[in-house]
């Protein structure tokens, strides 16, 4: 299967690093021109740019708290005045727990996660289907969850709400788009090598011991999240709408049985 998306164009949240800034280079290495989001590291974010503008397409950076709706509708506007329309919505953009029992979490630890992680999907996807209003053909939603969208582990009551909501809301989200011919599909990574798991990138021993819970043996790399998020806006996924592809190398049928 060889993908080639010619002219269209990608928004990616969080695409500074980790698995966003995998997903930018994966569509750009396949056609794509890339609007491409950051929060705070803007270094990064123009790493990421030229490596696009290496690749031969365009990429805009635009800096956006994607949990704030008046920055929401800065990129959306910049987006409309630098392309014709937006094709494919990538969510990544998202924060890990604050690791916490709840009795110890405060009310702005939890609220912090469920705005950065759920209320920046329903304000993009919400201008994004503004932006499609007019725009012919079809378009693609894509939200990075996580294998804990079903699987819960204590002390992520902030994360593990996040993203059980995310799920649920692109399902029905899915629905709603499905007359105007475009679909919204989650992906849920497992343990992926990203700043999102400092500690395995640091400390070899600490991977090695969790690598053993993942039926694969090792962890998954940012290209793998990213080569499934091509897949989901090629024609090849024109039939897939409302489901959750995991990305985990197994770790979820191994949390299933319960074993550690």
């Amino acid at each position: 299967m060889k993908l080639k998306f010619g002219d269209k164009v990608a928004l990616v949240t969080g695409g500074e690093s980790g698995i966003g800034a995998s997903i930018a280079l994966e569509f750009a290495s396949l056609g794509c021109n890339i609007i491409l989001t950051y929060l705070n590291d803007k270094q990064k974010g123009l790493e990421i740019l030229k490596r696009i503008h290496d690749k031969g397409s365009r990429c805009l950076l635009i800096k956006t708290d994607v949990s704030n709706e008046e920055d929401v509708k800065h990129l959306f506007k910049k987006a409309a005045e630098n392309f014709s329309q937006v094709d494919f919505l990538v969510n990544s953009a998202g924060i890990r727990s604050a690791d916490k029992p709840l009795y110890e979490m405060s009310f702005s630890e939890f609220e912090n996660t469920i705005r950065t992680n759920l209320f920046s999907v329903f304000l993009c996807c919400k201008y994004f289907i503004e932006h499609r209003a007019t725009s012919p053909g079809s378009g693609r939603i894509i939200n990075i969850t996580s294998i804990h969208e079903d699987i819960v582990s204590a002390g992520k009551t902030d994360y593990c709400s996040s993203k059980f909501a995310i799920k649920g809301f692109s399902r029905v989200l899915a629905l709603e788009l499905a007359p105007k011919q475009i679909t919204v599909n989650c992906i849920a990574p497992g343990m992926i090598l990203t700043q999102m798991n400092q500690r395995a990138l640091d400390d070899i021993n600490y991977r090695v011991e969790q690598e053993k819970r993942i039926p694969l043996n090792f962890a998954g790399l940012p290209e793998d999240v990213a080569k499934t998020a091509v897949f989901f806006a090629s024609d090849d996924a024109r039939y897939i709408t409302g489901s959750t592809q995991i990305v985990d190398g197994g770790l979820m049928l191994n949390r299933v049985q319960g074993s550690k």
